[in-house]
Order: C-alpha cells, then sequence, then structure tokens
C-alpha cells in the first residue's frame, strides 16, 4: 500500500463521512484527538482523558471481519498488543458494529472471543451507536489511529502496507503503526502520518 501524504489524507481519507454518518468527523492528524468516553464490555468506563500522558493506540475491530482475522490468526496483533503494553503504551480496541450487524456480540461472547484469540488490549470498548467511531472517520476494520503524550493525532489509517487478507502477507511488511509509536517514544518526528485504511467496512 502507497502511503498518501497529508494533504491528499484530508481530502480522501478522515474528511470523508463515514458510512451512514450524514457528518463530517472531527479527527485530524497533528490536531488533538477527539475526546470520548465508552464502556468496556464489562461495563467500565474509559476516557480518552484517562490516558493523557500516554500512548495510546485505538484499534477499530470485528473480530468476524477476515481482514482482522488475517491480524489475528497468526498472533500479529496480539504480539503487537503485548509489546507496546509492555512499553507503557495503551492500546483500546473499539468495536463500532450496530447491534444486530456483523461483529456486535453481547458482552459474554466478547469476553469469550476475547480469550479465544488471545487479545491483550488496554480494554475492548463498545461504541454500538457509532458515535466515537463516525467522530475519528473509521470506516475499515481494521482502522487504526496512534495519539501521542499530548493528546495529539499523530497517525491514522491501515495497520500496514499489504492490504490482504493473506495471513503470508503479515511477515515482511511495513507496519505503520509500530513506526509511528516507535518514533513517539523516540522523540523523533513520525514518517508516514496516514495512509488509506483497508478492511471491512465498519457496520454501523
Amino acid at each position: 500500500m502507497k502511503a498518501v501524504t497529508i494533504g491528499v489524507l484530508l481530502t480522501v481519507g478522515l474528511l470523508v463521512p463515514a458510512a451512514n454518518a450524514g457528518q463530517k468527523p472531527a479527527a485530524r492528524i497533528d490536531e488533538p484527538a477527539p475526546a470520548f468516553t465508552l464502556t468496556d464490555y464489562s461495563g467500565g468506563s474509559h476516557s480518552l482523558e484517562d490516558y493523557k500522558g500516554k500512548l495510546v493506540v485505538l484499534e477499530w475491530v470485528n473480530f468476524d471481519c477476515p481482514f482482522v482475522k488475517k491480524h489475528y490468526k497468526p498472533n500479529n496483533m496480539q504480539t503487537l498488543q503485548k509489546k507496546y503494553a509492555d512499553k507503557g503504551v495503551v492500546w483500546l480496541s473499539i468495536n463500532s458494529s450496530a447491534k444486530g450487524k456483523q461483529g456486535h456480540f453481547d458482552p459474554r461472547t466478547i469476553k469469550a472471543r476475547i480469550k479465544k484469540h488471545n487479545a491483550v488490549p488496554t480494554a475492548y470498548l463498545v461504541d454500538a451507536d457509532g458515535t466515537v467511531g463516525k467522530r475519528y472517520g473509521a470506516r475499515t476494520t481494521p482502522h487504526m489511529y496512534v495519539i501521542n503524550k499530548d493528546g495529539v493525532l499523530i497517525y491514522a489509517g491501515a495497520i500496514d502496507d499489504k492490504p490482504s487478507t493473506k495471513v503470508d502477507d503479515v511477515e515482511g511488511a511495513t507496519n505503520y503503526v509500530a513506526a509511528a509509536l516507535d518514533a513517539a517514544q523516540e522523540g523523533k518526528p513520525v514518517t508516514v502520518k496516514a495512509t488509506q485504511s483497508y478492511g471491512c467496512s465498519v457496520k454501523y
């Protein structure tokens, strides 16, 4: 996948309304990430503000999407979650599937699926009405965002440069999320700040 410039992103990426959103998303690269509060599958509340001073990853997820399976089957996503959690990064998996649509699960099923996939995000957050997904312009699963310690959005787009469902494509791919996190942790500018996301459409 070819990375797009920030100027192009503002035309075809973050400013394009998410599916059925009816509004333009508020997320902008190099600007404060939109605030939100969501509950996890057990009812616990999580606000972005709670994690100010830490690097935060937002991962839009739908365990039934083949593009998501591509990264969970070989433990690629879980490895990233654990690696960066060990470095103090907060990893929030967000599900914006509406009730009755693919990817929407009851709390018991969510807990079982997380265990089945050995997923280790800081929290799995439920956004069933799609408010947060539309605010961020999340269009695919996965759709990835990185927020720096000052609460500024420094990356948005694809997880890597291999837009396929093939597990074999994980190895050797350029991982944009890891690159953004590594740069931020080292106090360096993020080289690729935006790419076109790929995956299944978010089921708003």
